[in-house]
């Protein structure tokens, strides 16, 4: 029984697409719980009872030209067809709509007089795809008026969540870090064929996404699931036991921080923290069969090959060029990397960046385009996911995209977070970290790593590192933080000129670069160095002598060497990344 006691709500037979009907005069798609051949009631029909009936046979009588004849359901319980009346014309939905047209046209005299209102003109297409787009994600995961209920907990039923200790709420005045997690479980539907046979389920696949605090823009790193890290300790709450407290682990690869020793996704959610500096809000996660049923809801993803690809791990075998690929070929894709490339997980990152972008842009530009494929989509989406009690029911998650959608696609980038090989491991990577920290600043500071429109004002010239003379005093940082600069400088930039000047004469609240006009190219090249914001750059009015050197104050917020004064503004060198929006991305 349905919320409005309309036969089982559930019923097998009933295909829930059957039940929204595009009404003219609204302009909108409306549910329909009514036998066949009823048609919706108005708001101005439910007056007083009996009035819908009534109302009804009015209709009958007059012939109100506004109504027009509508597909029959199937399945619906008390519903006998007479002389062939409520049959399903063979072709289904589609089928049925051309013989009602049919009938309504070949035979006018039979509606009676026409009524006085005129038939408002069939919505154009566009016009429909805007009415879907605008409110027809709400049937799928709100209940609309009681009749759509069940909709609403079916697709609530489908989302598994964990508790992971921290409950956000949906949806946030500032930026956003929602954590994804593609996981290599054999657990679970369809998922028996891949990954590793004995894997526990680790983080296999691992983003994560920053939306800034505006919604203008928003970036998703990658992190290498071999990347040598820490994993602090971490509490799991499982729903049959008690709390169980895992201890941390130094030095061993990231993607342990899921699965192994009984790890859930709280504890990569704070190993990523720990990674990145960066407090995450919500967290996402997806198996193999995810990739392939999502896929499928959306009719394939166009990818891109540079050159043919057979890979025998993976099973992927393209030709050069464009290809839509879904199912079982869709995950292939994400899993290969022995064809491409180096054959490193890297080179996988690269593979599943440019299948994402892509996915992206199909859901944006044709998920909403049927009530079909919305609940194709919608139920793909919440049966593939496992996430955190904050956004762990449908309402939840319709508020948080609907807050998260407005970030437009040309300003999503996807990076990876810099690494270099492990002398130690071939297999594995360590953290790139003269890359990687200005990178998580960036992202800290909510800075966007789409590209910017260039200004006519071009870069500053800058001196070569064995140019650059400077004496380093400390005015406010860490003790020693004079000498470990100038080491700094020394061995990892060749600035040979660097001298420790000791203690500054004041303390001071910001670092601070003394130079003169005549060392501008100097100043441009230590602040590059250092990360320093121009308010932290002054100039003298008169030149400096050959030998003088400028004065570089380190004050308070000073932290270490390496570690920039202010966040960059721009993508660090050497960060591979690509925007979302480029549809000219091919594996190579």
């Amino acid at each position: 029984m349905d919320a409005q006691g309309r036969g089982r709500a559930g019923d097998d037979n009933v295909d829930p697409a059957d039940q929204w009907v595009f009404d003219p005069n609204t302009g909108n798609y409306e549910l329909r719980l009514d036998p066949a051949g009823q048609a919706p009631a108005r708001p101005s029909d439910r007056k007083a009872p009996g009035s819908r009936r009534a109302a009804r046979q009015q209709r009958e009588e007059v012939g109100d030209t506004d109504t027009r004849p509508l597909p029959t359901q199937r399945g619906r319980r008390g519903q006998r067809p007479e002389d062939g009346a409520g049959e399903r014309p063979a072709g289904g939905r589609a089928a049925a709509r051309r013989a009602a047209g049919r009938t309504a046209t070949a035979s006018p005299a039979a509606a009676g007089p026409a009524g006085r209102r005129k038939r408002k003109p069939k919505a154009s297409g566009k016009k429909k795809a805007l009415y879907w787009t605008s409110g027809v994600l709400g049937f799928v995961l709100v209940a609309v008026g009681g009749g759509a209920f069940y909709l609403y907990q079916q697709l609530n039923g489908n989302i598994s969540k964990v508790d992971v200790g921290v409950e956000n709420d949906a949806v946030s005045d500032g930026p956003v870090n929602l954590l994804i997690i593609g996981t290599d479980a054999r657990s679970g539907k369809g998922n028996s064929g891949y990954g590793d046979a004995g894997s526990v389920g680790h983080a296999d696949t691992t983003i994560l996404m920053h939306i800034s605090k505006d919604r203008s823009n928003a970036t998703a790193l990658s992190i290498p699931r071999d990347l040598i890290t820490d994993i602090p300790n971490c509490t799991t709450r499982p729903e049959d036991g008690p709390k169980k407290e895992i201890p941390g682990e130094r030095g061993v690869r990231f993607n342990t921080s899921l699965g192994q020793e009984g790890r859930d996704p709280g504890c990569t959610w704070r190993t990523v923290e720990k990674l990145t500096g960066l407090k995450i809000d919500h967290f996402m996660m997806a198996d193999f069969n995810a990739v392939k049923e999502l896929t499928d809801a959306v009719d394939g993803v166009e990818v891109c090959a540079a050159k043919d690809i057979d890979d025998p791990k993976s099973h992927l075998r393209l030709k050069a060029g464009r290809h839509v690929v879904k199912g079982e070929q869709a995950l292939a894709f994400v899993r290969t990397r022995h064809a491409i490339g180096y054959g490193s997980d890297l080179d996988r990152i690269k593979m599943q960046q440019q299948f994402l972008s892509s996915l992206i842009r199909k859901l944006k530009s044709d998920a909403f385009s049927s009530p079909g494929k919305l609940y194709d989509v919608s139920q793909a989406a919440t049966k593939a996911l496992t996430v955190d009690t904050g956004i762990g029911t449908a309402n939840k998650l319709l508020d948080f995209g609907t807050d998260l959608k407005k970030v437009d696609i040309d300003k999503v980038t996807f990076a990876t977070v810099p690494v270099l090989d492990n002398p130690d491991d071939p297999a594995t990577v360590i953290l790139d970290q003269a890359k990687a920290d200005p990178l998580f600043a960036m992202v800290r500071a909510d800075h966007t790593l789409a590209k910017h429109k260039k200004g006519k004002k071009g870069p500053a010239k800058k001196a070569p590192p064995e140019l650059v003379r400077v004496d380093v005093t400390n005015g406010g940082g860490p003790i020693g933080s004079a000498q470990e600069t100038v080491d700094w400088l020394q061995n990892t930039k060749a600035a040979k000129l660097s001298t420790n000047a000791g203690n500054a004469p004041a303390k001071l609240a910001a670092t601070r670069l003394e130079y003169a006009p005549n060392q501008a190219d100097q100043a441009a090249t230590l602040a590059d160095w250092m990360g320093l914001p121009k308010s932290a750059l002054k100039k003298s009015s008169q030149d400096a002598g050959e030998r003088v050197p400028m004065k570089l104050v380190l004050g308070k917020d000073f932290k270490a060497p390496g570690t920039p004064i202010e966040a960059p503004t721009e993508t660090p060198d050497g960060v591979q990344n690509v925007n979302a929006d480029d549809k000219n991305v091919c594996a190579k």
